[in-house]
C-alpha cells in the first residue's frame, strides 16, 4: 500500500487533528483520475449516477451490478483516494443480503468501504458488516432512496423532535461500528452537534461548514448538470481555466472552510 494512501484511519486523524478532507464523486476512471490527482481524499461512487449518468429521475433504479460496474472503473483510475461505494436501494434491506452485495461491491468493485442510508433501521446491518470487516458510513438526514417516502427531496432535522431523532441514529450507528457519518441537507447547526458529539469524521453535504469534510457530485461543482442545481452546490468551474483548476479550487475551498458558505447552507 502507498504512503499516501488515504484508509480510514487517515480520516479518523484528520478530524483528531482539525483537518478538514475533501469528498467529490467520480464514475468513471478518467475523471477518478483527475480527481485524485487534485487530491480529494475520498472518492464516492454514488447512487447519483442514476440520475448524472443513465437519466433517471431518481436514484432507486440503480442496482449493484451498476456500482459494481462503475466502482471497478473508478478503482483502476484512482491511487491514493479511499473509494467509497453506495448500496443501492434495498441492496440491504436485511444483514445477510448487505453482506452479501457488499461483499460484491469490496472484492468485485474495488470498493474500500460502503455506504448506506437510514439510521436505527440500520443498526443490525451496520453491525454485522463492522463485524466481518467491511468499513461502513452511514447516512443521515436527506435519503434520496426514500424520497417517495419523504414526500420530495427536503431539508430533514428541522424541529426539536426531528434533531434528536438525528442525534440519536448517530450515535447508534457509531455505536454499532459506522466508521463514518454522512449528513445530507440538514440544518448547519444540528449538523454542527452531531459533529461534535460523535468520535467518527462526517462529511456535509448541504449540512453547513462545520462537518469535517464536503462532499459534492462531480457534475454539479463543474457547472455542467442540466437543470436547476440545489441549493448547496456551487460552480467551481466559475473563474477556472480547467476542471483540474476547479476541482483544485473545490478542494481548497473545503480545507480553508470557505466552502460551503452561508448561501449553500440551512437552517
Amino acid at each position: 500500500m502507498s504512503a499516501n494512501k488515504v484508509t480510514v484511519s487517515t480520516l479518523h486523524k484528520m478530524k483528531a487533528d482539525g483537518e478538514k478532507f475533501a469528498v467529490l464523486t467520480a464514475y468513471d476512471a478518467t475523471f477518478a483520475s483527475v480527481v485524485d490527482e487534485c487530491g480529494v481524499e475520498v472518492i464516492l461512487v454514488g447512487d447519483s449516477l442514476g440520475m448524472v449518468i443513465q437519466g433517471d429521475e431518481t436514484t432507486l433504479p440503480v442496482t449493484v451490478d451498476d456500482i459494481v460496474y462503475h466502482t471497478r472503473a473508478v478503482s483502476r483510475g484512482s491511487n491514493n483516494a479511499l473509494i467509497m461505494a453506495d448500496m443501492p436501494f434495498m441492496s440491504d434491506a436485511t444483514p445477510e443480503l448487505a453482506v452479501h452485495n457488499a461483499g460484491r461491491l469490496m472484492q468485485q468493485g474495488g470498493a474500500h468501504m460502503v455506504k448506506l442510508e437510514g439510521g436505527a433501521s440500520q443498526v443490525e446491518v451496520v453491525k454485522r458488516l463492522s463485524e466481518l470487516g467491511i468499513p461502513v458510513c452511514g447516512h443521515l438526514g436527506l435519503q434520496p432512496q426514500s424520497v417517495h417516502k419523504l414526500g420530495g427531496y427536503k431539508v430533514q432535522g428541522r424541529g426539536v423532535d426531528a434533531a434528536e431523532e438525528i442525534l440519536s441514529d448517530a450515535t447508534r450507528l457509531v455505536e454499532a461500528g459506522a466508521d463514518l457519518l454522512l449528513l445530507e441537507c440538514v440544518p448547519s447547526q444540528l449538523a454542527a452537534e452531531v459533529t461534535r458529539s460523535v468520535t467518527v469524521p462526517v462529511i456535509g453535504i448541504g449540512a453547513g461548514p462545520d462537518t469535517d469534510a464536503q462532499v459534492l457530485v462531480l457534475y454539479d461543482m463543474l457547472g455542467i448538470t442540466p437543470g436547476k442545481r440545489p441549493k448547496f452546490t456551487h460552480d467551481f468551474m466559475q473563474g477556472s481555466d480547467s476542471i483540474q483548476a476547479a476541482i483544485q479550487q473545490y478542494v481548497k475551498a473545503v480545507k480553508e472552510g470557505s466552502f460551503p458558505a452561508a448561501a449553500h447552507c440551512f437552517l
